[in-house]
């Protein structure tokens, strides 16, 4: 079941009707003033990503949040359903959503239910989507009539960082890998094993395993097997939590183990009963123009630090908004004409920091180029971000928190830059 947003009476009269400007097609700055902005959220706050859920689906509620408390020259109907981090759950909450009216979501999280609900909801009824978390290099190829976008980088990237972190810093040699049998887990365990293969190690195991199991001994020892240098884990808090317990407490030999993003849940030393020091995580990371304003805006509002992908899903929601109100009309194929009208160069550049402004601008018919708190959110011809930040991380149990020890910037296809850092996540 979903829950709907108080719908923002904010209305409309906007000072000036400049002309429109650039590429923002032939809708008339009347229309966009008057048009209703219709915002579906699609988040996992149940099942095996509910961890991270409870944080990413505040992030993206909160610029409707935040353009209603700046008195925005917009009105807004939002509305939230939950996938249950389950593809027929998610279908049809996605379906919930079509059928009353959204013609944009947010979401979804999970990259197998991504796929599903874009392939079979979305893309048919021609709706645009924009994941923050979807990070399945599938997600780039399909056929989807450009109605498919994400703010979350390709785990092609993610893959080769880390190789990266597995040669470089922790000296492996060979390795194995533990991950989710989903288009998540298979796709980033290739992208990884690739990579390290590359780099001239030996790959041992490549082991799958199913979410939320009472037990994943037998996994893991098929894992550990062969003695690998390090193992590399894809997988989701809940299935992480049993995971964990189970090789802490029959094998642990000391191993060094990487996690990708799925795993970076602050609480998840907590749940296992572990301090999980051998363990050594990467995630896209909150890279940026506007990630500080960000950070201090969503603490403000919910008392607590972001958590990954919570950028993202903030992004998500400004640019779908913008979009839609640069279409001047509830109509998915205008929306998808203009995301990346009011995300990409040229136009003048807005963010989180003046999102209300922003909707001005675009209600009166001026380009702007959104730059966010995640990335810069300039989207290539499939919809992905050509630029990316990745943190590596270490948990911090004591405090309850992830310290960020590295960043790894991308732009386009190669890194760019490598930098020590410490904060809490």
């Amino acid at each position: 079941m979903g829950h709907e947003l108080p719908r923002r009476q904010v209305l409309k009269g906007i000072a000036g009707t400049a002309a429109i400007a650039g590429s923002l097609g032939t809708t008339s700055v009347a229309a966009r003033q008057d048009s209703q902005v219709n915002l579906g959220i699609l988040m996992a706050t149940t099942g095996d990503l509910g961890p991270l859920g409870a944080d990413i689906q505040p992030a993206a509620e909160l610029p409707v949040t935040q353009l209603e408390d700046a008195g925005a020259p917009i009105t807004i109907d939002a509305q939230t359903e939950d996938t249950a981090t389950d593809p027929q759950t998610g279908i049809s909450a996605a379906e919930a959503l079509v059928n009353a009216g959204y013609p944009m979501v947010n979401g979804p999280m999970a990259s197998n239910v991504n796929m599903q609900v874009t392939q079979q909801v979305f893309i048919p009824n021609q709706v645009v989507g924009c994941s923050p978390s979807s990070t399945a290099p599938s997600v780039t190829e399909l056929e989807d009539d450009d109605f498919i976008f994400r703010t979350a980088p390709s785990d092609v990237l993610q893959g080769d960082v880390l190789a990266q972190v597995a040669v470089d810093t922790l000296e492996a040699q060979t390795t194995a890998t533990l991950h989710l049998n989903d288009d998540y887990g298979q796709q980033l365990s290739q992208s990884y094993v690739g990579a390290f293969e590359e780099q001239g190690g030996d790959v041992l195991d490549e082991v799958s395993f199913e979410p939320e199991q009472p037990s994943y001994t037998s996994r893991i020892q098929q894992a550990l097997g062969d003695d690998p240098d390090t193992l590399m884990v894809v997988g989701f808090p809940q299935s992480g939590i049993q995971l964990f317990r189970d090789y802490y407490s029959q094998f642990d030999t000391g191993v060094d183990i990487l996690v990708t993003d799925g795993l970076a849940d602050p609480d998840l030393p907590a749940e296992v009963g572990n301090d999980l020091e051998n363990v050594t995580g990467t995630a896209p990371s909150a890279g940026g123009p506007e990630q500080e304003f960000f950070d201090d805006l969503y603490e403000q509002e919910y008392g607590r630090s972001p958590t990954v992908f919570t950028s993202n899903a903030y992004d998500s929601s400004a640019v779908l908004i913008l979009a839609h109100v640069a279409a001047g009309a509830s109509d998915g194929a205008a929306i998808r004409d203009e995301m990346r009208t009011v995300a990409n160069p040229n136009g003048e550049e807005v963010g989180p920091s003046t999102l209300d402004e922003a909707v001005e601008m675009v209600a009166n018919g001026e380009e702007v180029n959104y730059q966010g708190a995640s990335s810069t959110v300039d989207f290539d011809e499939n919809g992905d971000v050509v630029s990316a930040t990745f943190d590596i991380l270490e948990f911090a149990p004591a405090e309850e928190a992830i310290d960020v020890i590295e960043t790894i910037e991308f732009e386009g296809d190669g890194e760019t830059e490598t930098e020590d850092e410490s904060e809490d996540d």
